[in-house]
């Protein structure tokens, strides 16, 4: 019998199956678990960035669309602009009754500038420290024409707009830090009691900042020319187009051209696109932390084979083929990319979901940004494990055992 034959029959190497490869791997990993942890803690770090920064944008647009749905997107604003030869222009008192004989059109209402009227905590203050507080007429329809809501106290009702009353935005309130219906306040050289606080208009941002009053009470108690600043526009959400296209014609026929029409849901729309491209900016960022995770991992995989020669050449010497061994070091690397990789998307997601918490936001991760995460990782970890495992490959038994 010739030696390596048993049988009659030629020694074959065995094969190995993917579990067997997978077992290898594992045996590999834990023998070194500080080293391991932290190579796949790199990796983790990179896939937490990248699927946080996917996610909270998803969730950021996921919040833009509710609130798009609540506020709904056929409001259009109508302002004064300026003509040709840049002279500014002021919308005719019967901008708003002209606007509502437009047929698709919903609701109407306005709010108009009161000139040298500031509004003041108490008649003590210095003339001038206002906190950039502005004041405006408005009417009773406005505040469901802009989608408002009130937070503490009530709307302008038809009684009250006739009277010294006072309605305070979001921001207006902070920065008078006034809160409590029933407090009075110096305006206009006029107390008005105040009788409601707003919750933030996302569609109309300038009422945050003004103290509202009464249209009529307005006229009576502070001077006010009647005419509209803004005048807001509620059509059909099936002809805001066509709304959109007579609005200035009919706000101001006699001078179309000098008014300005816009939609503020688009300004909504218009940021989420710039949060877009700053999400690429930071997917590029979390790319360059996932690579050097990577770079790691590879880094791992060269010295585990540098330490592992007298293994290996046992291996070759009891019948390893150099495709077992490099399986055997892929299996590896793969095995310490996944386990970043599950461990980043996880972190990733639990980010993601306090984020949006925080925020007020619906948690929502798209399963793409997961799924591609850990694909990213095992091609990552393929790569990283691929030239260890070649080299690993080439030793021979007597290379191997010889020691460096």
């Amino acid at each position: 019998m010739r030696p390596g034959t048993a049988g009659g029959g030629t020694l074959r190497p065995a094969r190995l199956r993917p579990a067997d490869f997978l077992r290898l791997g594992g045996t590999g990993l834990r023998t070194r678990p500080l080293r391991v942890f932290l190579s796949a803690l790199g990796i983790a770090i990179g896939v937490a960035a990248m699927v946080a920064v996917v996610g909270i944008s998803s969730s950021s647009r996921a919040e833009v669309d509710r609130r798009l749905d609540a506020l709904g997107t056929n409001m259009l604003r109508v302002a004064p602009g300026r003509t040709p030869d840049g002279t500014a222009t002021r919308l005719p008192q019967e901008a708003v009754p002209m606007i509502r004989r437009i047929g698709p059109v919903d609701r109407v209402a306005a709010t108009g500038e009161v000139k040298d009227a500031a509004v003041y905590r108490n008649e003590h203050i210095p003339v001038g420290r206002t906190g950039s507080v502005e004041v405006a007429a408005a009417g009773a329809g406005l505040l469901p024409a802009v989608g408002g809501e009130v937070r503490a106290g009530r709307w302008l009702t038809e009684a009250t707009e006739e009277y010294p009353a006072v309605v305070l935005g979001a921001q207006a309130a902070r920065r008078l830090d006034v809160y409590t219906p029933g407090t009075r306040l110096w305006l206009g050289g006029t107390w008005f009691s105040l009788v409601g606080v707003l919750e933030p208009v996302p569609l109309a941002p300038e009422i945050d900042g003004s103290a509202l009053v009464g249209w009529q009470a307005a006229r009576t108690y502070l001077g006010f020319d009647g005419h509209p600043s803004t005048v807001y526009v509620r059509a059909r959400d099936d002809r805001v187009s066509q709304v959109r296209a007579v609005l200035a014609a009919t706000a101001n026929p006699e001078k179309p051209n000098a008014v300005l029409v816009s939609r503020p849901s688009d300004a909504l729309a218009a940021r989420e696109a710039t949060e877009s491209t700053l999400t690429g900016l930071l997917l590029g960022l979390g790319s360059v932390a996932l690579l050097v995770g990577g770079v790691g991992v590879g880094n791992t995989m060269v010295i585990s084979v540098l330490e592992r020669r007298p293994e290996i050449g046992l291996r070759r010497a009891l019948g390893a083929t150099s495709g077992q061994i490099r399986g055997q070091f892929v299996s590896e690397s793969l095995l310490l990319s996944a386990l970043g990789g599950l461990g980043g998307t996880v972190l990733g997601t639990a980010i993601t979901a306090v984020f949006a918490s925080v925020r007020g936001w619906p948690t929502q991760v798209p399963v793409w940004a997961t799924a591609a995460g850990v694909a990213v990782t095992l091609l990552i970890g393929a790569l990283a494990g691929l030239y260890p495992a070649v080299r690993a490959g080439r030793l021979t038994p007597t290379e191997a055992l010889a020691g460096p």
